[in-house]
C-alpha cells in the first residue's frame, strides 16, 4: 500500500514500516506497528558481533598501556 508522503511525515512512519489494518463497521482503521526499537539494536549488534567475532577477540586481547 502507497501512502502519500505528507500523511507518512505526520504519522512520523517512514517507507517500510508495517500497518496494522482493523476493520470496523465504519471502515478501516490504519495503525503503525511499533517494534521494541531495543529489541531491534540488540539483535542488530549480536549480528556485527558474531560477523565479527575474530577481530572482536584478538582486539580484546591487545595490551592499552
Amino acid at each position: 500500500m502507497l501512502l502519500p508522503r505528507e500523511m507518512l511525515d505526520s504519522l512520523d512512519l517512514q517507507v517500510g514500516d508495517e500497518l496494522q489494518i482493523i476493520e470496523t463497521d465504519d471502515g478501516l482503521i490504519l495503525r503503525p506497528v511499533r517494534h521494541d526499537n531495543y529489541k531491534r539494536q540488540m539483535n542488530a549488534a549480536r549480528d556485527v558481533m558474531d560477523k565479527y567475532e575474530a577481530a572482536l577477540r584478538k582486539l580484546s586481547t591487545l595490551d592499552n598501556s
